[in-house]
């Protein structure tokens, strides 16, 4: 890691026969940036702690934890829901690993763990990247159920969900006829 950038490790400064541990712990201001970024209320006690070890000649592997405690708004309340978020994963760097985009489609590969290796690899944005992936999508404040929204002005009967289904009505002119034939 870098004395400037403390969040960057330099792939040609990593040991070719040991591990390097690192431990990125966000102060308040960088969990502000951070929150910001990925659109959430709020952010703290957020650490990402691992290794990067060398496998083999070329490759290196990044095993962490990262625990953080988010704060979103409800998505039925939009009161503030805290998340407290745990999660290991691993990712292995390969200067091998170099995706090829071409014209017309594009096939994921089957190691989904795999990254190229580029000279920097900055932890802060693998950071903001696994809390993002680990987000709920549906924050809800004490299981808050959607019971749905009916609005209509005075006097005018709202809309419900069983009027915008427009088979139903032709399903009960089918059984209609149907008894008719009989």
């Amino acid at each position: 890691m870098t004395e400037n950038s403390p969040h960057i490790l330099i792939t040609s400064e990593l040991p070719k026969r040991k591990p390097t541990r690192f431990d990125v712990a966000l102060d308040a201001d960088l969990a502000l940036r951070v929150a910001n970024d990925l659109r959430i209320s709020g952010l703290r006690k957020c650490r990402l702690q691992g290794q990067i070890a060398p496998v083999g000649a070329r490759d290196f592997q990044l095993t962490a934890q990262l625990g953080a405690t988010v704060t979103q708004p409800c998505v039925v309340t939009l009161e503030p829901v805290s998340t407290r978020i745990d999660t290991q994963f691993t990712r292995r760097y390969s200067p091998d690993a170099q995706p090829e985009f071409g014209e017309g489609e594009y096939e994921m590969p089957q190691d989904d763990t795999l990254e190229p290796l580029t000279p920097q690899i900055d932890l802060l944005a693998l950071l903001q990247e696994e809390l993002a992936l680990a987000l709920p999508l549906y924050p809800r404040k004490d299981a808050q159920d959607f019971d749905g929204l009916a609005v209509a002005e005075k006097g005018i009967a709202p809309l419900r969900d069983e009027d915008l289904r427009p088979f139903a009505g032709l399903a009960a002119l089918r059984d209609k006829l149907a008894k008719g034939d009989e």
